[in-house]
């Protein structure tokens, strides 16, 4: 009988490698098939196991990892089937986490960790908006101020529109209509919620790989319910969160188990529309963060969801039903089922279309990294409960998290808006005293024009008076592909 991390029964049990868990994996099929339920099992046995999970809950049906299940005929009839031995209904340790401050730990990151190209992916920036924006990075560095919030790139991008002459020779030409673009596209992400998840205090990564009392590791769920329905801030969060593990975790190598887990519900979404050099860049951090310890794993509705490049990186796989009503969906069988090493005994591309609501095709990496031959497998019933608790009870341990204290309220330090403003009033202050000194100079007969110096004074006062009224906008997620 192989040993790890039990996926469920097929003529054997059929279990998971702990130690080729972080060369990654797919969980894939139709909707209703049971991906989700499959996606908590293997949280459940990782986190038994002692290994931190991050995980999206995009449907809000797992939220009952934090009770444990109860006693069903069809339960014990599946515990029988796979011959599990001992088994006992009980609760995962579970922290419950919202970018949108709703339902769990806000979880927030600075606009500095972002960086310029998941923001430009995040607000659908074109290339010469990109290039403004990477610009505004770098004015902000070379000025020494911080880019925290939202109101730090909004006001350092109004100086740069302000300023166009006097940035020129050292930042080249700078396009108002491009950064007026851009400001739109920052309007449009605070009305998304934007103002929730930019901004201090930023999510410490060690606070997503701890283990409880008893050494299993804490699944953190992600409250992805609302989050999804803006699909771009899903995947450019999850991608941030990935590279921060990429950028932050040292070196570990090959490890009896790994240091955490993430589960990244509808993939396809991470990929569409996605530019070549965006999924060059993904690619990259899914072949290099294995040597961090980090496996990922990815849940969508076919292998053809994914780019050859990052598949072929997924040595795990477990693809539950998919139906061939159409040429497309044949097609996409033949794909899942090519994806495989094969069973002689199994014609594989035909019993996709069979498999039953809880069953799926197994492959897991063998000793070597060697995958197994395929086998059609009863996947083995989750230990806490399947489908949501109430939400007052998710209510009730969010305030009762000790880390819910810590980032609940938001911290607003001095950075670039506040340095800007201050530089603003200097200059405004100077103009008045040097109006003062040109009015004591004797004065020529009859009305006088406006001099040069009254207009500008005019002028800064009305850009400051419209800066100060706007509202204070908080931001979204982290660094990826590239440098900070």
């Amino acid at each position: 009988m192989d040993t790890g991390l039990l996926i469920g029964g097929a003529t054997n049990q059929v279990a998971l490698n702990l130690k080729y868990a972080n060369r990654h994996g797919l969980i894939a099929g139709a909707t209703g098939t049971g991906k989700t339920v499959t996606m908590q099992i293997l949280a459940e046995g990782f986190a038994n196991s002692g290994v931190p999970v991050f995980l999206a809950d995009v449907k809000g049906d797992l939220s009952g990892m934090a009770v444990a299940g109860k006693p069903h005929p069809k339960v014990e009839q599946r515990v029988s089937s796979i011959g599990i031995e001992g088994f006992t209904f009980e609760a995962c340790s579970v922290r419950f986490w919202d970018v949108l401050g709703e339902k769990g730990i806000p979880i927030r990151t600075t606009i500095s960790e972002m960086g310029p190209q998941l923001l430009t992916r995040l607000m659908s920036l074109n290339e010469t908006q990109e290039s403004i924006l990477t610009l505004a990075f770098e004015f902000a560095d070379d000025e020494g101020m911080l880019m925290l919030d939202m109101k730090d790139l909004q006001s350092t991008l109004e100086h740069l529109s302000q300023n166009t002459s006097g940035l020129k020779a050292e930042y080249g030409t700078l396009s108002k209509a491009s950064i007026n673009a851009i400001l739109r596209r920052l309007l449009m992400l605070e009305r998304d919620g934007g103002e929730t998840y930019f901004g201090e205090p930023a999510l410490e990564l060690s606070d997503l790989m701890r283990v409880d009392a008893q050494g299993r590791g804490i699944v953190n769920i992600l409250q992805a319910q609302k989050l999804i329905r803006h699909p771009r801030t899903y995947t450019s969060f999850l991608l941030w969160l990935l590279s921060e593990l990429f950028e932050n975790l040292p070196e570990v190598g090959d490890q009896d188990k790994p240091k955490m887990v993430f589960f990244f519900d509808e993939a396809h979404l991470l990929f569409r529309g996605a530019p070549k050099v965006f999924l060059e860049k993904i690619e990259q951090v899914v072949r290099l963060i294995r040597s961090k310890g980090v496996g990922i794993y990815f849940i969508s509705q076919s292998p053809g969801d994914i780019p050859d490049s990052v598949l072929s990186q997924l040595g795990n796989r477990i693809q539950h039903a998919l139906r061939a009503y159409t040429p497309k969906d044949r097609k996409a069988v033949k794909v899942a089922a090519q994806s495989f090493r094969p069973n002689p005994d199994l014609d594989t591309e035909q019993v996709i279309s069979e498999l039953g609501v809880g069953e799926a095709l197994v492959s897991v990496l063998q000793d070597k990294g060697i995958p197994s031959i395929v086998q059609r497998t009863l996947i083995r019933p989750p230990c806490s409960r399947i489908g949501p608790i109430a939400d007052h009870e998710c209510e009730m341990k969010v305030k009762q998290d000790l880390l819910f204290i810590k980032y609940q309220k938001t911290v607003d330090r001095e950075s670039a808006h506040e340095v800007l403003q201050a530089r603003a009033k200097e200059k405004l202050e100077q103009q008045r005293l040097d109006a003062e000194q040109t009015d004591v100079q004797p004065k020529r007969r009859g009305r006088s024009r406006q001099s040069a110096g009254e207009a500008f004074l005019k002028s800064v006062a009305r850009s400051i008076g419209s800066g100060i009224g706007r509202r204070i906008v908080r931001g979204l997620l982290g660094s990826l592909l590239g440098g900070r």
